[in-house]
């Protein structure tokens, strides 16, 4: 009977394995351009908050480390991320606070969370 369960559990145990490296692997992106609003993520999400008349505790908060990110015009937002550990985003979003930009780079969607690796940003017209 022991050699059963143990048979049972190490059969069980290698099946897993499989989805246990899943956890967190590269996920695979796509190259894409989207226009939205830059807007702190804090206020926003919390308290709805965004806009010209936001601005100034926007780029207070961007300052004090709370992540910008950008609001498209569908909704979604799109958290700005980079693939190297320990490189902060706000510094290529904080001149467009509370502005319209034009984002280019690879989108992932991980979790319900859609992340953008910013290349390139611009003032969107």
């Amino acid at each position: 009977m022991l050699k059963r369960v143990l048979a049972c559990t190490a059969m069980l145990a290698l099946c897993a394995l499989p989805l246990a490296a899943q956890g967190h692997a590269a996920t695979a992106g796509n190259e894409m351009t989207i226009t939205g609003q830059v807007v702190d993520l804090n206020c926003f999400t919390t308290n709805g908050q965004s806009g010209a008349g936001h601005k100034a505790c926007a780029q207070a908060c961007a300052k004090a480390g709370v992540p910008l990110g950008v609001l498209s015009s569908d909704g979604t937002i799109y958290v700005p991320v980079s693939s190297k550990p320990g490189d902060p985003q706000n510094s290529k979003l904080e001149q467009f606070i509370e502005a319209k930009v034009k984002v280019t780079g690879m989108h992932r969607m991980v979790s319900g969370l859609h992340t953008i690796e910013i290349k390139t940003v611009s003032a969107a017209t």
